[in-house]
């Protein structure tokens, strides 16, 4: 089932440890997708915990690559306010978020940039900004984070959708190309 997952065309990984306040809103979105959405059959969504870098490298080991991935975390975003969702490139990681040996493993912006530079993979990155991620054990979001899951929840499916749209505008106008009529 992992292998078969993984071989989809579009992929969303939610990041982040549940324990520790809102590091955990990536779970939060996977959880809330899973509860409330149909998503299309080419998308697998994963909350990925601490281990993205696993999971990364495992999909790049298969012989069928994605199209698509989006990584949902929780990060410090400069100027930012707890809740605010915003997409960032892999090349705005802050240096902090790139040298650190927490529990995300987050030398894997390296991996990223490796996966953007080398494959045709669409690499998407979406973060919001944490009110508050304890140093000790601590479950459950502040309510400014909280409020934030539905709304990437419908980032999402907006980023699906007009994808999908796309795809049938294209496909429309290439019938029309060749055969100056609808089939």
């Amino acid at each position: 089932m992992y292998e078969a997952m993984l071989n989809q065309s579009r992929l969303i990984f939610g990041c982040g440890n549940p324990l520790f306040g809102d590091d955990g809103f990536g779970s939060e979105v996977i959880q809330l997708l899973e509860k409330r959405y149909t998503l299309p059959p080419d998308v697998a969504f994963l909350d990925v915990g601490t281990a993205i870098r696993d999971f990364l490298f495992d999909m790049l080991l298969l012989p069928k690559r994605p199209r698509q991935m989006i990584i949902i975390d929780a990060m410090e975003i400069p100027g930012g306010n707890p809740g605010e969702i915003r997409e960032i490139g892999i090349d705005e990681f802050q240096s902090a978020k790139i040298s650190d040996f927490s529990l995300h493993q987050f030398p894997t912006v390296n991996l990223l940039k490796e996966i953007r530079n080398y494959t045709d993979i669409d690499v998407r990155v979406w973060v919001v900004q944490p009110g508050t991620i304890p140093d000790r054990v601590k479950p459950g979001l502040s309510p400014a984070v909280r409020s934030a899951v539905p709304k990437m929840c419908e980032q999402i499916m907006t980023m699906i959708e007009s994808e999908n749209a796309g795809k049938t505008t294209v496909n429309q106008s290439l019938v029309i190309l060749q055969g100056g009529k609808f089939v």
